[in-house]
């Protein structure tokens, strides 16, 4: 995206790979939640995500050591000039489905069109961007970009999913579907159980094992998803040895969970992973298209009224940091940094109205005392509400023009989104501020999150060093009203959008990351969610017959890298 790719073009294979990990074997990956769909590309439904990359390839693939860089994949090369006016891909001659068709420029554009007129919101709002796409041989397809004005597009289009035109019924593309999809990546679908667990099995005729990019990966015979409707139920499954690992998001079960006989004896091993990218944050979300969040000052409080320094303690043995922003750890975080000349021109340019502190970088996120009954942040906090045309009347807060009592819903999912909310919900109860907590399923909650069917979720939005195209879907006013899209908090700014158009001009890393930091600051002073927490490290625990590379990603771990013990592959 920005200056040179760091591999040589006769690279062998990727620094985070084991080029010789010994295939076979299988990997059971406990997910949480549920499905009713194998087809990850449209709205409807709720979908097995992995189908994206293990079943369907793109032209390209990412470096997962790099902020954003591809190498070739489907596409063996391509060209492009400076302006990037135009890309044009030329297709491996050995490329071919699983059903062993081989993979032309024809299914190329037939992927473009499909997903653009009946894809993802995303894939619609990129694709359409394309001014003409056009076959120029059986392998060569040209990508004329005129007037998008978008430096990321080439890169947009080689990480489009290409899918085969002779197994493809457009007319039934956005219905629901438990039919395993054709693809010609390195995995089939071989076996379902729905809502349950979906096997997939490696395609020993897989056209592309020997290609630099994939050497090293994708060593398991077979991966079973299976599903499980929350998360006790996955740990104890994991604890049993019916899971080969899991990504754990609870301090309190990392600090004193893994306590049991198969974690002391080592069979079961604890990875922390420190990687290169944007800390992940969870934030209470305000749905701004409800009327009682539409005014900032209303927001600041209930900012205020998060004793996070309680939480933290009580729950988390403060193992978590908090960061105000998306960008926490990184370069590309404003928070604490004082704006250098080029983001105040930049900010300038988009016309964007930053609270002075988080200008200057001096704003700090409330910090209280961790009684959970800090009298301060209360006062602060009533007299914001009391400016936005609230009072505490007695033990309730109540609008001053209608008298109708200031309550909303907390929606969430899992058990550490509760504990979190009913915390908040004693926060807010100091303040006369009545608000339920409601516990769904994943589907349920899934749903009703694309819908923006809430007053408040608890969410993450995972960044990565090169922010692109998807903040579009993140922060701007386009995908305020459009469902499923990611903007939950309904921001309708046009400094925001100006900046994300901004950032995708950029052509070198310095003013790259100026627009970055700038939009940044544009999302903090908006005050459209409270950062709950951000988690420092990854936390991989994983039974010692899976085993992984040396070298870690600069993205984090990868388990296509990983491989099984040749001596425990007859469990």
């Amino acid at each position: 995206m920005h200056g040179a790719p760091a591999l040589p073009a006769d690279f062998a294979h990727m620094p985070y790979a084991n080029p010789d990990a010994p295939k076979g074997g299988r990997l059971i990956w406990c997910q949480l939640g549920s499905f009713d769909s194998l087809n990850p590309l449209i709205v409807r439904g709720i979908a097995v995500q992995h189908i994206r990359n293990y079943v369907y390839e793109s032209l390209m693939a990412r470096g997962n050591d790099e902020p954003f860089t591809l190498y070739g994949l489907l596409a063996k090369s391509l060209e492009t000039d400076d302006a990037r006016s135009f890309v044009t891909f030329h297709i491996d001659p050995r490329a071919r489905f699983a059903d062993g068709h081989p993979v032309t420029a024809e299914d190329v554009l037939f992927s473009l069109t499909l997903l653009r007129e009946k894809g993802r919101p995303y894939h619609r709002q990129y694709y359409s961007k394309v001014a003409k796409a056009e076959v120029l041989d059986p392998l060569t397809v040209r990508f004329d970009l005129t007037g998008a004005n978008d430096r990321e597009l080439p890169l947009i289009l080689g990480l489009m999913p290409v899918l085969p035109k002779h197994a493809i019924n457009p007319e039934t593309f956005e219905e629901t579907t438990l039919t395993g999809p054709i693809g010609s990546g390195p995995y089939r679908v071989t076996a379902v159980r729905p809502g349950a667990s979906v096997t997939l099995t490696r395609n020993p005729d897989y056209w592309g094992r020997d290609l630099p990019v994939n050497r090293g990966l994708y060593n398991f015979d077979e991966i079973r998803l299976d599903y499980y409707r929350e998360s006790n139920g996955q740990f104890e499954a994991f604890k049993r040895g019916l899971c080969d690992f899991r990504v754990e998001t609870e301090p309190l079960r990392w600090h004193d969970g893994y306590d049991f006989p198969a974690a002391a004896s080592g069979a079961v091993i604890r990875d922390t992973i420190k990687t290169g990218m944007p800390q992940p944050s969870e934030f209470l979300v305000f749905n701004t298209r409800r009327p009682i969040f539409s005014d900032i000052r209303v927001r600041k409080a209930l900012t205020l009224l998060f004793d996070f320094e309680w939480i933290n303690r009580n729950y988390f043995f403060n193992l978590y940091g908090r960061s105000a922003g998306v960008f926490a750890g990184s370069e590309l975080s404003a928070y604490t940094r004082s704006a250098d000349e080029r983001e105040l021109t930049l900010l300038k340019q988009a016309g964007a109205h930053i609270e002075p502190d988080v200008l200057d970088g001096s704003y700090r996120l409330p910090v209280s005392d961790g009684s959970g009954r800090d009298r301060t942040t209360l006062r602060a906090a009533i007299a914001l509400m009391d400016e936005a045309g609230y009072d505490l009347e007695g033990t309730v807060m109540r609008s001053r023009a209608t008298k109708a009592p200031f309550t909303f819903e907390i929606l969430v999912t899992t058990r550490d989104q509760e504990r979190i909310a009913l915390a908040y919900q004693r926060d807010l109860k100091r303040a006369g501020i009545a608000v339920t907590v409601r516990a769904v399923d994943p589907v349920l909650f899934d749903q009703r999150r694309l819908g923006y069917e809430f007053d408040m979720i608890q969410n993450r939005w995972d960044q990565s060093l090169s922010p692109g195209n998807e903040q579009t879907f993140y922060w701007g006013s386009q995908s305020a009203d459009t469902p499923g899209t990611r903007n939950y908090m309904g921001a309708r700014d046009p400094a925001i959008d100006s900046l994300i158009r901004i950032l995708l001009e950029a052509r070198e890393r310095a003013g790259f990351v100026s627009a970055v930091r700038s939009l940044d600051r544009a999302l903090i002073s908006g005050f459209y969610a409270i950062p709950v927490l951000n988690a420092p490290e990854q936390w991989i625990a994983r039974w010692n017959r899976i085993e992984r590379p040396k070298t870690t990603a600069l993205a984090g771990y990868l388990p296509e890298t990983w491989w099984q013990k040749a001596d425990s592959r007859s469990k």
